[in-house]
């Protein structure tokens, strides 16, 4: 009975999953090689010298009155970036989903079909947004602090053209994907493109629209930290100097900041989507 009972136990399987996972690792091994994977180098006298001393120095935040006021101009120019670059990202992106939404075309009434050139040009539209949402903000701004100088002028524009991507590809998407009686209404009986978009297609889906809009303002602000690394101004530029010099203080001090900036980024965002529920 025992002998029964413990071979209903055994897993029939385990023979596979024992073959899979030397199968998964024999195929990871070549990519932690190519990759240089060395963890050990972080236990090497050196390394674990450098470590205690930034250990040391970061438990201790820099709390200097000059300092924090630094890091609070810092701060606001973060936001101020994150929402300059929203701005411009929303100001491109509605008129490139007012021309790639098929849905306010005004080729289609009568036949049904879009006519070859209006056909066209949003096909040209649609991959500019793949252009622009493809190359990240990191990069963008990689080739902006090249062209325009360090500071916050190539973070605005980074965030700016990789967002304006994404904006007009999913505000395209939730027009799309709302009703179009009162678009289509207002088409046919002869409404131009923006009447049918402001009074036709905003009212059905402007809570989703806010709501994705409020969501990437706060992933914007996150942005703009990101990109202070390769000089585009901010809190994050502030955060590399502190860390190429190893004031472990400063650095506690600006991650404490960023996270409180976040999460009051996410407050915010949250009690919007909450009055628009």
């Amino acid at each position: 009975m025992r002998q029964q009972n413990a071979q209903i136990v055994r897993d029939p399987a385990w023979r596979r999953r024992i073959v899979g996972t030397l199968i998964g690792l024999l195929l990871l091994w070549p990519m932690l090689v190519a990759s240089e994977f060395k963890p050990w180098i972080l236990f090497d006298e050196q390394s674990l010298n450098a470590t205690a001393h930034f250990l040391a120095d970061f438990l201790a935040p820099a709390h200097s009155l000059d300092f924090l006021r630094l890091v609070a101009v810092n701060t606001w120019q973060t936001v101020a970036m994150a929402t300059a670059a929203m701005t411009l990202a929303i100001a491109g992106a509605i008129p490139m989903t007012l021309l790639i939404n098929e849905r306010l075309s005004l080729s289609r009434i009568g036949t049904g079909r879009m006519a070859f050139i209006p056909a066209a040009v949003r096909q040209l539209v649609r991959w500019l947004l793949v252009v622009l949402r493809s190359v990240p903000e990191l990069v963008w701004g990689l080739l902006l602090v090249r062209i325009a100088g360090p500071g916050p002028t190539a973070g605005v524009f980074a965030i700016a053209l990789t967002y304006c991507g994404m904006l007009g590809k999913v505000y395209a998407e939730i027009l799309d994907s709302s009703d179009h009686f009162a678009t289509r209404a207002l088409i046919v009986n002869g409404s131009g493109r923006l009447n049918a978009f402001l009074y036709g297609a905003m009212p059905e889906a402007a809570a989703e629209l806010v709501s994705y809009t409020i969501y990437r303002w706060e992933c914007a602000i996150r942005g703009s930290i990101v990109l202070g690394f390769v000089g585009a101004g901010g809190l994050g530029q502030r955060m590399d100097e502190s860390l190429k010099n190893l004031v472990g203080g400063e650095v506690c001090t600006m991650l404490i900041v960023f996270v409180l900036l976040v999460a009051a980024a996410d407050g915010v965002s949250k009690m919007l989507r909450e009055r628009l529920a």
